[in-house]
């Protein structure tokens, strides 16, 4: 119904065609309407067919079944053809989901790849012997397609992968139906899969696009398992966050993941290029006039954007508008051209790729954490400034210190502790940004400090000795136990402690359950030679 309204049929025409031909298509559905005497008023589009009418012609034009009478006539010149016919024909075996974006839409939406092949910057996902290439090449069959996720950071290409993989499908046995898990609900998600099973019915697979399924909840997600399991559908995922947090374990192992790659500088690069040079829906659409990019303003965006090509895209459109806005500067041809210093001034700053509840959050944390356990000052502070740009929280960053101060550092400094406390009340009393060098000072001083897990890795020991004692844990020795009442001192507790300030040699005395003497949880001072420096130093 959306396709034929698209078209500029009015709601009852589409209706009478849908229940003429059964609703199996749109395709079908429109030969029926222009096989329709062109007297009948039924058989027109609405109030708007001189316009619509050259388009549709378009979209049929390859059909045989399109009269001859609607179809423009082929002396026809650019000069006398409608306004409405600003673009070549799309393919024959398109998808309707891979059809172009109006050029009312961003220029990051216009320029989305409509084939595999056009897809940059994911060649281990698309590669000859790759799975998707695979499950496309004949004679694979329709259930060679498997249900995946894709998982990668903004403006790598996951929409862009799914569409394009939907207008690589053949046609018509298969469909592609577009959901987005921020606007989608549970009525969204039952219609679609009952849509599936009918389609099944008639030898069609349905391909399931859900874009952010992460943001799904669990019972929403498993909601996919049966059509999955019984082959309704396809499901394609698209995530920005790591799906073993994100998704549910049961929708996992009915899914392979794949992971997408941040874009090269020099992918961005090439589709920066692309827009400036397709005349149909790259720059020229947004200026209305020809334009040309310096290149070093290429560079400068395919630089800044952090491998996101939607960034890059947008911020070259705004630098392009600038530039036609301001005519300040004109290429040898008296085009418009858009400089380095329009570039800048559309991106107003480097772009970077942080989401602190996401996981480059953690993946920049553990690096720091290795980095100063490693005794690197320099890879410290590079990705504790990291952080900082990324806008993470500075009292976060100071709580992590002080953990590493304990864990890292231990007793072979045991000042590290009291440093990264007094960090933390820093960065508590005077805030961003003038504690940022208090954080530096204390990253440099615990990358540098000498290094001991003695203290962690005793925890950690006595922790599995107490996890697995068998029978449950011992009772404490009663010679260990407090006596504050005179029937606890009748059953002997506190008899035959010795206290040390009063017994200088009380050696003899134990102090572990009976079951653990001779146990030894602290390795310190360090008794192996690979450690011997950290207890002198």
């Amino acid at each position: 119904m959306e396709e034929l309204l698209s078209m500029g049929f009015s709601q009852e025409l589409a209706s009478q065609a849908l229940a003429a031909t059964g609703g199996r298509s749109s395709l079908e559905a429109t030969e029926w309407i222009l096989s329709q005497p062109s007297s009948s008023p039924s058989s027109k589009p609405s109030s708007h067919s001189p316009t619509f009418q050259p388009s549709l012609d378009r979209f049929l034009l390859s059909h045989h079944n399109t009269p001859h009478s609607k179809r423009p006539h082929p002396s026809a010149t650019p000069a006398t053809a409608s306004p409405s016919v600003t673009a070549p024909a799309a393919p024959p075996t398109a998808s309707p989901s891979a059809t172009a974006a109006p050029t009312t839409a961003p220029l990051s939406d216009r320029m989305r790849p409509a084939t595999l092949d056009a897809v940059l910057g994911q060649d281990h996902l698309l590669g000859p012997a790759s799975l998707l290439r695979s499950a496309l090449r004949p004679p694979a069959t329709a259930a060679a397609l498997p249900s995946f996720i894709l998982w990668g950071p903004p403006g790598s290409g996951k929409t862009s992968l799914a569409r394009a993989l939907a207008a690589a499908l053949p046609q018509p046995s298969h469909r592609f139906v577009p959901l987005s898990a921020v606007t989608a609900g549970v009525r969204d998600l039952r219609d679609a899969v009952d849509a599936a099973r009918r389609a099944r019915h008639l030898g069609r697979r349905t391909v399931l696009f859900v874009d952010e399924i992460h943001r799904f909840s669990k019972s929403q997600q498993d909601s996919f398992l049966p059509a999955i399991e019984d082959g309704s559908i396809v499901l394609v995922g698209a995530t920005t966050e790591n799906p073993s947090f994100h998704l549910t374990t049961p929708l996992l192992s009915r899914c392979r993941v794949l992971a997408l790659h941040p874009l090269k500088p020099h992918h961005v690069e090439s589709l920066l290029r692309r827009a400036v040079s397709d005349p149909e829906k790259g720059l020229q659409v947004t200026t209305g006039v020809p334009i040309s990019v310096d290149q070093e303003a290429l560079e400068f965006l395919s630089l800044h954007c952090d491998g996101d090509a939607r960034v890059a895209l947008n911020a070259l459109e705004i630098a392009a508008t600038l530039a036609v806005d301001r005519r300040s500067t004109q290429d040898d041809n008296g085009n418009m051209t858009v400089t380095v210093d329009h570039a800048k001034e559309a991106m107003q700053c480097k772009h970077l790729a942080y989401d602190r509840a996401g996981d480059e959050h953690y993946n920049l944390i553990s690096a720091l954490h290795k980095s100063m356990r490693g005794s690197d000052p320099d890879a410290a502070i590079y990705w504790l400034a990291r952080m900082l740009e990324g806008g993470e929280q500075p009292l976060y960053i100071a709580r992590r210190l002080v953990r590493f101060a304990s864990e890292d550092v231990g007793l072979a400094d045991p000042a590290a502790l009291g440093h990264a406390v007094a960090c933390y009340q820093a960065c508590h009393f005077i805030g961003m940004p003038e504690c940022d060098v208090c954080l530096a000072q204390c990253v440099a001083y615990l990358a540098r400090a000498p290094k001991s897990v003695a203290v962690y890795r005793a925890l950690n020991e006595a922790r599995r000795v107490v996890r697995e004692s068998g029978g449950g844990n011992e009772g404490v020795p009663l010679h260990l136990r407090n006596a504050p009442t005179k029937l606890m001192k009748e059953m002997g507790y506190g008899e035959g402690y010795m206290y040390p300030p009063d017994h200088p040699d009380c050696s003899s005395q134990t102090y572990l359950p009976p079951s653990l003497q001779g146990c030894r949880f602290l390795d310190w001072p360090p008794i192996d030679e690979k450690h011997r420096w950290i207890a002198s130093s």
